[in-house]
């Protein structure tokens, strides 16, 4: 056993990325390691950085003792747990749950450490064209090469001439301001900009839909969050409206109040003021959002502003602008010039897994096997003929959603069944300090993805002012995998549990097939059960969106183009306004805001007050360049501008 391999398998708390290293023993398990020697008792050491605050300098090593792997706490703060208990020293089986502060790893030696394969990460990308989740899309090809047509071959070089984007005979447009993406995150940018002065025709929105929020509402109602349901993420700012006054909770208890619903109408106050000691918190239902959205849109003139435009190459200019070639449709390619750039661009894929990408390429099921992002109404419609089986994957706010929407299919048909693999048990939540999230069924419960002084309070000003290396091991113990903190949803999972048509099972999967009768067979490695079979009508994939550099061919092309730093977590690197600093170019600037960047100075970069605290200092900062027609917020002008929203007028 002296020459024996572990392999350490677990989500990152920060990313949801899968980390399965395989490493000899002893292993050393720590936030750093000044005290541990080289060599321990004549071998060498591997060393397992585990980045985060809870986690000691030194806190703990995996040895061999009478042939037997043995975890051993070295006198760390918040100690070691092996299944779920806190040990001192314990011996570990193949399959046993280790827990070292935030991560939850699986053990796994002997024959199946060695024969085990890793797969590649995979994902189902929104089709260029038509910004739909396609999983027949192959991996995405580089945006500009020298075999493409467009963008030019001028594009290879550092600074792109003007006077050579008009010799390609192309049109070659000009603007102040360039949003892309054309999302949620671009109109909270311009709608900013329109508030601070900037007219509608110095500002361009480029994207594929004209509708700002046409892709979250496509993710959510996919997502089984339909129009009249309320959102489960963060919504304590609203997008169309910066100030947050009236809040959506005002706004829906007015509604309430004038139709007589006084009930009702007191329950969104209650649930605002008593947040979140003593009621729910309170979010707004997806279609109301959706139609304040559309009210500002018409306001702000955002149909003037928006361009329908797939972005393939940004580029600097030798006039100290920046340069964007996009296409118009098929054949139709054009170039915009601008001094000021916003990228928006989203999640550019679907996170897949492995196992299941390889099943569906095998069998060519696309009907069987579907990712939770995707458009699977078909699942639940069958369920409701027909009843089934129904085999869940993660186990995050998504995945509650799914639950509850065939929680709803049961009350059309009670022969549905759900099992709900997890790789692992879930015995406690992540810990920062003295806080801990509350842990029911496995799941880790909070009202939002983030603690609520990430978004405004202590922890931001703590995250803008930490180190690039102290901001991953912060995102790390205020992150992870969790769901809403609602009790609907808890007795939901109590009610199948105990009536026995929701099944928690734990186990690695090593395949999944198809049988005669068309189901889907996953093989898991249980711990101590061995191999078994899960055999299930429908597989849904709940793990969740991807946003790092390289899933998006866009920003992967720009930042190789121009060696541009990733941050920790694979997004990009900006500074505290959001801007990409060594993108400059003169008195050019560009900002980027959304989960691409999550790892910067801002935790909830993807929540709606994310989007407007990126947009609030990207704007502060071309009010502090001098940037054309904008001008900075004070209290006599903002009040302006907010008497114009409440009439509904025109900034």
């Amino acid at each position: 056993m002296t020459n024996l391999q572990i392999q350490l398998s677990w989500d990152d708390p920060a990313t949801g990325e899968r980390r399965e290293p395989k490493l000899s023993v002893p292993i050393a398990f720590g936030r750093e390691f000044a005290r541990l020697p080289a060599e321990h008792g004549g071998q060498r050491v591997s060393r397992m950085l585990l980045n985060s605050n809870e986690v000691s300098r030194y806190h703990a090593l995996i040895d061999c003792e009478q042939n037997q792997p043995v975890v051993i706490d070295q006198g760390s703060v918040n100690g070691i747990f092996v299944n779920g208990q806190r040990q001192i020293r314990s011996v570990l089986a193949n399959g046993d749950t280790l827990q070292i502060g935030p991560y939850m790893m699986t053990v796994t030696f002997g024959a199946s450490a060695t024969t085990q394969a890793t797969s590649p990460p995979s994902m189902i990308r929104f089709n260029p064209n038509t910004d739909i989740p396609d999983p027949s899309l192959p991996p995405a090809p580089p945006v500009v090469t020298a075999s493409n047509n467009f963008p030019p071959a001028v594009f290879q070089t550092e600074k792109v001439p003007v006077q050579a984007l008009h010799a390609t005979g192309l049109a070659v447009d000009e603007s102040d301001y360039l949003a892309i993406g054309a999302g949620l995150g671009s109109f909270v940018w311009v709608d900013l900009l329109r508030i601070s002065g900037v007219s509608a025709d110095k500002i361009v929105a480029l994207g594929l839909e004209g509708e700002p929020y046409a892709r979250y509402r496509r993710l959510c109602q996919n997502s089984q969050i339909p129009l009249h349901e309320r959102l489960r993420s963060n919504s304590d700012s609203c997008p169309d409206n910066i100030w947050g006054w009236p809040s959506y909770a005002l706004r829906e208890a007015w509604r309430d109040f004038t139709k007589g619903q006084i009930n009702s109408a007191g329950k969104y106050l209650w649930q605002v003021f008593a947040e979140p000691t003593f009621a729910e918190t309170y979010t707004p239902r997806s279609g109301n959002v959706f139609d304040s959205i559309d009210r500002e849109v018409k306001r702000i003139g955002w149909n003037q502003i928006y361009r329908y435009g797939r972005v393939r190459a940004i580029r600097k200019t030798d006039d100290g602008r920046y340069c964007v070639a996009y296409s118009r449709g098929p054949g139709n390619h054009a170039f915009l010039v601008s001094r000021y750039l916003h990228l928006a661009t989203g999640y550019p894929a679907i996170q897949f897994l492995p196992d299941l990408q390889a099943y569906r390429e095998k069998y060519q099921d696309f009907k069987s096997v579907v990712n939770a992002y995707e458009t699977h109404t078909h699942v639940y419609e069958q369920l409701e003929r027909q009843g089934g089986t129904v085999l869940i994957r993660g186990r995050g706010i998504v995945a509650s959603r799914i639950i509850q929407r065939i929680y709803e299919a049961r009350k059309q048909n009670r022969n549905i069944t759900v099992l709900h693999l997890m790789r692992s048990p879930k015995p406690q939540g992540n810990k920062f300090q003295q806080a801990q999230r509350q842990v029911k069924n496995h799941y880790e419960l909070q009202p939002f993805n983030w603690p609520k002084a990430c978004w405004g309070g202590d922890l931001r000003v703590i995250l803008e002012q930490a180190s690039p290396e102290e901001r991953k091991r912060l995102l790390t113990d205020w992150g992870g995998t969790t769901t809403a903190d609602r009790r609907d949803w808890q007795r939901i999972t109590e009610q199948g549990i105990s009536e026995g048509w929701y099944q928690i099972t734990f186990g690695q999967v090593v395949s999944v097939e198809r049988d005669a009768q068309n189901r889907t067979i996953t093989h898991i490695q249980e711990k101590g059960f061995g191999q078994m079979n899960l055999a299930a009508d429908f597989i849904i994939d709940a793990t969740g969106l991807d946003a790092k550099v390289e899933a998006s061919p866009l920003l992967e092309d720009l930042v190789k183009h121009y060696n541009l730093p990733i941050n920790q977590l694979g997004r990009l690197v900006v500074a505290n306004n959001f801007e990409l600093v060594e993108m400059r170019s003169a008195k050019g600037q560009i900002y980027a805001a959304g989960a691409t960047t999550l790892g910067g100075p801002h935790a909830a970069v993807d929540s709606f007050l994310g989007l407007q605290y990126a947009a609030l200092v990207a704007v502060d900062g071309l009010a502090a360049a001098r940037a054309p027609g904008v001008q900075r917020l004070n209290a006599f002008i903002s009040f302006g501008q907010w008497l114009k929203w409440a009439l509904n007028q025109s900034p």
